[in-house]
């Protein structure tokens, strides 16, 4: 064998060499092909165009800011970050018409095509609609006194948007720790992670019949979730009265809503997690000790959210072939 081997030609050699540095190429372009400084010459004031637009959109209403950051992990759960979320299909059939994304609210639509719309007047046919929504969710979370981070960018719309392929990658509000941890493990995203994105729960809301089943129809021997703290099962329960207007919706922190803060966790250690799978966080002792830790030290979550978000923006991201760059967010450039 080591004859035949050392007796090819050296153009064979050659074209090996050039066939290897070519895979290796393609390799590196997944997440290696984001760059913070990736529209530094194509687009370089990217970053104070999108941040103005969002700051406009956030003095006009706060529910941009919850919006905007749920969307980004709704994207990025189904098909990687790669835009699919915003499609609209005439036939009704895209990624936001699944049951699952029917609750996204539009300001946080609104808000990643207003800022394309001003990319666009700058930087014309450069910027993905991705990209915009990952620098989107970053600058909502620093508007609400969360921590600033670097945004790693060069991601391609993606080309497939379908509904049929939205249910089961989405976490579920009942999911115990093993499926949570499955969920976003699936995802690259460790259960420290998994834990820290969770804390985006400190912001926004939701509509009641999500919870219902914890305060009503818990099991046979409890109505209600025994892992509740009781007055705030009733502060529920006055919120959410059976058979209430399915477009009521509550504060998923009860207790500084509006504030990108540790709060959520501290609410965790006090049976105040709205949905099980935000309890099961702190009564499951596999979580609870990463929880007791970012409820007592705001940095450490601050630092792990961060952290997080960063990993959560380099899931299936598109190169080559596989994307484009939407000239409109909500439909395919062909």
């Amino acid at each position: 064998m080591e004859g035949s081997w050392r007796s090819r030609s050296s153009s064979s050699s050659t074209t090996g060499v050039l066939v290897l540095l070519l895979l290796m190429v393609v390799m590196q372009r997944g997440e290696g092909q984001l760059a913070e400084d990736f529209y530094s010459k194509t687009c370089p004031n990217l970053e104070s165009i999108v941040k103005q637009v969002v700051s406009t959109k956030v003095s006009q209403t706060f529910t941009t800011i919850p919006a905007t950051l749920r969307l980004f992990f709704h994207d990025c759960f189904v098909e990687g970050c790669d835009g699919s979320v915003l499609i609209t299909s005439p036939n009704g059939d895209a990624e936001k018409d699944s049951e699952d994304n029917l609750s996204l609210a539009g300001d946080g639509f609104d808000t990643v095509f207003k800022a394309k719309q001003a990319v666009e007047a700058s930087c014309p046919a450069t910027v993905s609609c991705a990209d915009i929504l990952a620098l989107a969710a970053r600058d909502v979370v620093v508007l609400a006194g969360g921590p600033s981070f670097n945004v790693e960018l060069g991601r391609l719309d993606g080309l497939i948007s379908k509904a049929s392929r939205v249910h089961g990658n989405l976490p579920e509000p009942t999911f115990n720790l093993d499926q949570l941890n499955s969920n976003f493990g699936k995802n690259g995203l460790s259960q420290i992670d998994m834990i820290a994105l969770s804390g985006a729960h400190t912001l926004g809301f939701s509509h009641c019949n999500r919870f219902a089943n914890r305060i009503y129809s818990f099991s046979s021997s409890s109505p209600v979730d025994p892992s509740l703290d009781l007055e705030y099962a009733k502060q529920l329960m006055e919120a959410c009265p059976r058979n209430v207007d399915p477009r009521i919706a509550i504060d998923m922190d009860p207790v500084t809503p509006r504030a990108f803060d540790n709060v959520y966790y501290q609410n965790l250690v006090a049976g105040k997690g709205l949905f099980t799978s935000d309890e099961v966080l702190f009564s499951d002792p596999a979580s609870q000790p990463t929880v007791n830790d970012f409820a007592r030290n705001a940095g450490d979550f601050n630092g792990a959210f961060a952290t997080a978000m960063r990993k959560l923006g380099r899931v299936g991201v598109k190169t080559g072939k596989e994307g484009e760059i939407r000239i409109d967010c909500t439909a395919f450039n062909s």
